[in-house]
């Protein structure tokens, strides 16, 4: 009687067995264990976001593509253990010695594949995304990031717990009997170990070289998509492309026509050109009547997003002293974020520049002496300073502001009785806010006016702050707590401003650097980015009021200096949103890979791999998939490619005291002949 032919299954066993009958059988067990373990991540992943995903076949398809990248992700992580189990000697695992080894080594692998999936769920529940340019950001400043997660998280037991499931798992695959196996078949001569070592690293660069990040689809939620990705995976993947070259990776224009496209936009506000025919943002920007010259104290608040505010949220119940503020204040309803980081909204806060690929410019070289709006505040005589509640190497802060004409305090700079609480992010935001007063005091004293870039520290796991000060407790109450602390603080330090002699001639600014969160549904999604800006003058130097207009942070500095009713020359890419038509309003925001392009209800993101998306963007019903526009995509490559060319060929530098002077002057010239030719009569 004919034998029945072997099931699949029992010819998969086969396989199987025979990959465990060799020396290199333990990295097949590695294989089948990190896949494994990233599957279960994902699925662990999909029920915290329940409730943001989209339950269609897409989401088949991100577990189709997810495995996929797991087994990328298996291919390269062990290609360390190929090398070692290689190039270990024949008879190794004979002895007893060397298997406890083995087990002792796959027990501490298994922890390590715990520990990364408990830190990826850590990570998603933070940013709502895979481990990306942030993580391989945080790898730089392990202090900070090592002490935020002590504070913020029950270690002891984290770790006990992953310890539990590596005991767990290890006796599941112990009871198989596979660890066993392969270690009493792991016996082999130099030759065949060595060709089944170069078999095993080969594959493993071959799934390197033809698997990439860019061959994931683009998914309609991205909360799906980020489900496709594998954490290990897409960790390296931003490691890699940290630094991303503009030229190379995003489409372009020839340079003539970005600038002429540029020219085009810088002049809607009525500048006028100071080199029409190179490549620069130079123009004078002419606002009439007498200058005013008071102190300028601007609040750049960590993670403040819009719907904090009563003012933009009625249900907020949680700045009840921004609200009083606001009251008094010019508030400016539409405006963004550029970007999901502090470096990043420092960067367009100051330089009025477009995100530019990659890692922010306050942390890429070559980024001194630029052009920034303390360079306009020194040469109109000003006093600049930095003051960070933290120490400012973080994101290297000091560097970029030390070399760009700013006077530095940070926690290194203070008395440590300066410091009456602080977490691992800095000092608490009373005692920044007392920092800022003396600062002010001194420079009053001095005779001088001053612009203070104040960064605060509060709002940012672990939420700590001194108790008995707000209705919340620190830490416990989490965000909530640590918005209403630094709402708190504020309203203090603006009560404890007012008895000091400079205050009616001082300007305060509330802004935020980016919103609390980033992650949505779509790959850009413009409703997270959008974040609070408040001007108050308690002089009336500025009046209260509303402003509609669509604008960017890197609107900021000019519409500021606008308000002042200052001439100057300028290089900013943003506009005093007050000077321009409606419909030419815009707003640019981004992230690290992706840059976006909002204006007239075009939304154009430009990604890597010269690849664009247009979409209609409404503010009521979101992001909707529109036509390909041409027109829009330029405009969009015009304004990034321009920043990128200019800050990499260090165009974009501050003017010294003479060139400002000379273009000031030419520009009052340029200015009071279009004036006489505009009155001529017909």
């Amino acid at each position: 009687m004919a034998s029945l032919p072997p099931s699949p299954a029992s010819g998969f066993s086969r396989i199987w067995l025979r990959l465990l009958d060799s020396r290199h059988g333990g990295l097949a067990l590695f294989a089948l264990v990190f896949v494994g373990v990233a599957q279960l991540t994902r699925l662990a992943l999909l029920g915290k976001s329940a409730g943001e995903v989209t339950w269609n076949l897409s989401l088949l398809a991100s577990f189709a593509w997810g495995l996929l990248y797991d087994v990328g992700a298996a291919g390269f992580a062990l290609l360390p253990l190929a090398v070692i189990l290689t190039l270990l000697p024949a008879g190794c695992f004979r002895r007893k010695a060397g298997r406890i080894a083995a087990h002792l080594a796959g027990l501490a692998l298994l922890y390590a594949l715990i520990f990364a999936a408990v830190a990826e769920w850590t990570f998603w529940d933070e940013f709502g995304v895979r481990p990306n340019f942030i993580a391989v950001d945080y790898l730089v400043y392990t202090t900070e990031v090592i002490g935020n997660i002590r504070e913020s998280y029950n270690l002891p037991l984290i770790l006990a717990g992953v310890l539990g499931g590596t005991l767990l798992l290890g006796g599941a695959l112990l009871a198989t009997g596979w660890p066993t196996r392969w270690l009493a078949a792991a016996a082999q001569p130099a030759r065949p170990r060595l060709a089944a070592g170069s078999g095993w690293v080969a594959a493993g660069l071959a799934v390197g070289i033809v698997l990439n990040a860019d061959q994931l689809p683009g998914f309609a939620n991205n909360y799906n998509r980020e489900l496709a990705k594998n954490g290990f995976w897409s960790f390296f993947a931003a490691f890699r492309n940290n630094a991303l070259d503009y030229q190379q990776f995003y489409r372009t224009l020839p340079r003539d026509e970005v600038f002429d496209h540029l020219r085009a936009e810088l002049i809607e506000d009525g500048s006028i050109l100071l080199r029409p025919g190179a490549p620069d943002t130079l123009r004078y920007v002419k606002n009439h009547g007498p200058e005013l010259r008071p102190n300028v104290i601007q609040i750049t608040v960590e993670s403040l997003s819009a719907d904090f505010l009563s003012v933009f949220n009625r249900a907020s119940r949680l700045t009840p002293e921004l609200e009083k503020l606001a009251a008094h204040s010019l508030v400016f309803d539409r405006f963004y974020a550029t970007g999901t980081r502090t470096d990043r909204g420092m960067e367009a806060l100051t330089l009025s520049l477009p995100p530019t690929p990659g890692r922010s410019i306050v942390k890429r070289p070559n980024n001194e002496n630029m052009f920034t709006l303390g360079s306009v505040f020194r040469a109109k005589g000003y006093e600049t300073t930095f003051l960070y509640g933290g120490f400012g190497y973080f994101d290297n802060m000091n560097y970029f502001f030390g070399h760009n004409g700013y006077r530095v305090i940070d926690r290194n700079s203070v008395a440590p009785e300066d410091v009456t609480f602080a977490n691992v992010w800095g000092a608490c935001d009373e005692d920044l806010f007392r920092w800022t007063l003396r600062e002010a005091d001194a420079a009053f004293a001095r005779g001088k006016p001053f612009h203070h870039f104040v960064m605060t520290t509060s709002n940012h796991r672990p939420y700590t702050f001194p108790e008995g000060r707000i209705d919340l407790p620190s830490k416990v109450s989490g965000r909530a707590g640590a918005v209403k602390y630094t709402d708190y603080a504020i309203g203090r330090f603006i009560r404890d401003a007012s008895t000091r002699p400079w205050f009616r001639d001082t300007v305060f600014v509330i802004v935020a650097d980016h919103c609390a969160a980033s992650a949505g549904k779509t790959e850009l999604p413009v409703e997270n980015y959008h974040i609070p800006l408040l001007i108050y003058a308690p002089g009336g130097q500025i009046p209260p009021g509303r402003v509609p207009t669509l604008m960017s942070q890197i609107d900021y500095g000019p519409t500021l200096l606008g308000l002042l009713n200052w001439s100057y020359p300028s290089r900013f890419f943003g506009h005093d949103v007050r000077r321009i038509p409606e419909q030419d309003a815009h707003a640019l925001i981004g992230n690290y890979q992706k840059l976006g392009h909002l204006e007239g209800g075009r939304f154009v993101v430009l990604q890597p791999q010269k690849s664009q998306t247009t979409y209609h963007y409404d503010f009521r019903t979101g992001l909707q998939p529109a036509p390909h526009d041409e027109a829009a995509e330029r405009q969009a490559i015009a304004f990034y490619c321009a920043a990128s060319y200019l800050y990499e060929n260090r165009l974009y530098r501050a003017l010294t005291s003479d060139e400002f002077t000379r273009y000031s002057a030419t520009g009052e010239s340029k200015a009071a002949s279009s004036y006489a030719l505009a009155e001529k009569p017909k």
